[in-house]
């Protein structure tokens, strides 16, 4: 039964962190605005997410920055005190969040279900969703959505990309040939492919008459990363890496004809643009946290490692099963990746650094 027979008046979201999750969570945000056009939301998010959603504007975006602390929730408080919700919707299982859902007022106060719950989380919520049959965490937003009494669709996404941002990113898309976008680091260094194995692909495209685009965020493991591979290539590709804003990213992915991921925010701002994405997975079930549009073309060696980890498939275990064992990212095979290219209409024929690298 739904928790709201009419539209409430107010709904606070708390989700802090991070790109790909807040991508999965605006997904169910905008599909309840879509519903009730005059609810309230407010969101209280980090202040990294934040810059992605600079565009959005028919939401109240509370920012909080996890390094300020202790101080900063305090501050967060009083910027909320005498302000009571008809919701809270605690989607994030951090004990970070749990502490700050604490000094929010809220009617119902909702939490995830018995089998994504962490940390604790169940003691501060008084009401929980229905875990959903669909292990990706972009359903288990959903079910929010749904918990509250707002019919569900095919996720959509709507990042207030503007033709002003296009026209800014326009100058490194070549309109002669396809456009292949190779973000090449995750938020960990175990979950990155091999850097040989990137410049390999990227001087497979480059022969093939693909413009290859590196990006990345402005970390220095990151630029140097992308340095590294560039190095291997025969060719000179275009180096974004820390020199474009969150949303620029988003435009410039949404502008492409592919691309290549770890399992990391990029990935999942490909879904949010509606280009394709090959993610490359070996820690992480992808059918967790791959990219929601395109799980049949993830390069995934998570399910074989599970098996010899544990001597079980995934489905017999925990929700949230990460690996543990070293360079699994080695068992992915660039003729994996070509195929999945192959398949989705990069047209790969001239292997030749395939073949001089034998």
């Amino acid at each position: 039964m739904a928790l709201f027979v009419q539209p409430p008046k107010s709904i606070c979201i708390l989700r802090l962190s991070a790109i790909g999750d807040v991508c999965h969570v605006l997904a169910a945000v905008q599909q309840i605005q879509k519903y009730w056009a005059e609810t309230k939301i407010t969101w209280i998010i980090g202040k990294t997410e934040r810059q992605l959603f600079t565009n959005i504007h028919n939401i109240e975006f509370i920012v909080y920055d996890k390094k300020t602390g202790l101080k900063g929730i305090l501050q967060l408080w009083r910027t909320l005190k005498g302000r009571k919700f008809d919701a809270l919707l605690n989607m994030q299982t951090a004990l970070r969040a749990s502490f700050i859902s604490l000094g929010i007022k809220a009617t119902y106060k909702i939490g995830f279900g018995k089998q994504r719950t962490r940390e604790g989380q169940w003691l501060v919520t008084n009401h929980k969703v229905t875990d959903p049959e669909n292990p990706h965490v972009l359903a288990g937003f959903m079910a929010f959505a749904e918990y509250l009494g707002v019919p569900t669709n095919k996720p959509q996404w709507d990042l207030g990309i503007t033709s002003e941002l296009q026209q800014k990113v326009r100058q490194f898309i070549a309109t002669d040939k396809k456009n292949l976008i190779i973000s090449p680091c995750s938020s960990k260094q175990e979950k990155d492919w091999l850097i040989e194995r990137y410049a390999e692909i990227a001087n497979i495209a480059d022969q093939n008459n693909i413009n290859v685009i590196f990006c990345g965020s402005p970390a220095k493991r990151e630029i140097e990363t992308v340095n590294k591979i560039i190095q291997q290539c025969h060719f000179e590709p275009i180096n974004l890496c820390g020199k474009t804003s969150l949303l620029e990213l988003a435009t410039l992915i949404g502008m492409v004809d592919l691309v290549i991921a770890p399992d990391s925010g990029p990935a999942h701002i490909a879904t949010t643009q509606g280009t394709p994405i090959i993610g490359l997975y070996a820690y992480h079930n992808p059918l967790r946290t791959g990219p929601f549009n395109n799980l049949h073309n993830v390069v995934n060696v998570y399910e074989k490692n599970i098996e010899k980890e544990f001597g079980k498939s995934s489905s017999q275990l925990a929700w949230a099963t990460k690996l543990k064992g070293k360079n699994l990212m080695a068992d992915i095979q660039v003729e994996a990746v070509i195929k999945q290219m192959c398949a989705l209409g990069m047209n790969i024929h001239n292997l030749s650094s395939r073949e001089n690298n034998v």
